[in-house]
């Protein structure tokens, strides 16, 4: 094992500041890592993140996590995050990485955490290749106990329509769907959202509306809010979760007019034209499981798939502290 001095420690409120620096800093940080976005839970979770410092005491490294809401001896990282993952600059690679890894499974060990559960960054989120932390949980026995299924457009290669979802756009034209964008539109979208939610899945949002108002309020850059109107009344659209290298869809919802006048089509068109013109190369369009990813909701998937969409996984991995070892790396 090579020899990298790094001391993990819990987070506390006064390194606020650098860890955001830091997520800012990332290749695989996005705003669902930042403590402006975290916090938002208030006390729903409680905290248990681990800052990495070296030895002059700079914050290298994070991993947003708290502990499982079912089980004390558990820790995850992030249950209130799509995704957590350990969070650098760059300069945690290889053997490095697999050290600060170990770093944080011992402080975890020692405060009586027995499993660390850890949400991979998809690699769609990487502003450059950054999976040495998934060659790490490997070298120290993590098991993968979930996968996801997302669907996810390549933006460089252009978005290619199916038959299907090029007549549906006609048909929104043809309706004079007009696409809005912006904040306030929250409290028109989100009881589409809810009954769509309800009927469907017999589920509610993630978020309560005066949560993603909150959210939009210290998110400005990194939340929008895309509907579709058809005369006076919202009928479908979509949440936007942004980062540097990917568009993705939070939250897609439609009543029964906007489904029948292609209502979600013309929302995708545009955040989807939106997304080439801000540079990034991705429209993420989410995922389509349940019961743990288990079970792939096919008529789902394939709805997304109709916009040019392909497969891609989110990763979860579990680590027993009690076990957890890395191999040795050679020099």
């Amino acid at each position: 094992m090579v020899n990298v001095s790094l001391k993990a420690s819990a987070y506390s409120q006064d390194d606020e500041a650098s860890w955001d620096r830091l997520v800012a800093a990332a290749p695989m940080g996005t705003f669902l890592h930042t403590r402006r976005f975290l916090s938002y839970h208030g006390s729903r979770f409680q905290d248990c993140s681990v800052v990495l410092r070296n030895q002059r005491d700079d914050i290298i490294g994070i991993l947003p996590a708290a502990y499982h809401p079912e089980s004390r001896d558990v820790v995850t990282s992030h249950p209130g995050a799509t995704f957590g993952g350990l969070v650098h600059d760059g300069a945690l690679q290889g053997a490095a990485l697999v050290s600060a890894m170990a770093a944080v499974a011992g402080y975890l060990r020692n405060l009586g955490v027995v499993r660390l559960q850890y949400a991979a960054v998809p690699w769609i989120y990487h502003q450059r290749p950054s999976g040495d932390d998934l060659y790490a949980l490997f070298v120290m026995g993590a098991k993968r106990y979930r996968c996801d299924l997302s669907c996810a457009i390549e933006l460089t290669v252009g978005a290619r329509l199916s038959s299907r979802r090029r007549r549906a756009l006609k048909k929104a034209h043809k309706a004079s769907v007009q696409i809005e964008t912006g904040a306030a539109l929250a409290d028109e979208f989100w009881p589409v959202l809810e009954q769509n939610l309800g009927q469907r899945h017999g589920a509610r949002p993630t978020h309560s509306l005066d949560e993603i108002k909150m959210l939009l309020d210290r998110c400005p850059e990194e939340i929008e809010i895309v509907v579709a109107r058809i005369g006076q009344v919202v009928e479908g659209g979509t949440v936007l979760f942004l980062s540097p290298t990917v568009a993705h869809a939070q939250y897609i919802a439609s009543t029964a007019d906007g489904n029948r006048a292609g209502a979600l089509d013309a929302v995708f068109d545009h955040c989807i034209r939106r997304a080439v013109e801000s540079g990034r190369r991705i429209f993420d369009l989410g995922t389509s499981n349940r019961e743990g990813g288990r079970v792939l909701n096919a008529s789902l998937y394939d709805f997304k798939a109709q916009f040019g969409g392909g497969g891609v996984v989110h990763e979860f991995y579990e680590l027993d502290l009690s076990t957890a070892t890395p191999n040795p790396v050679s020099p």
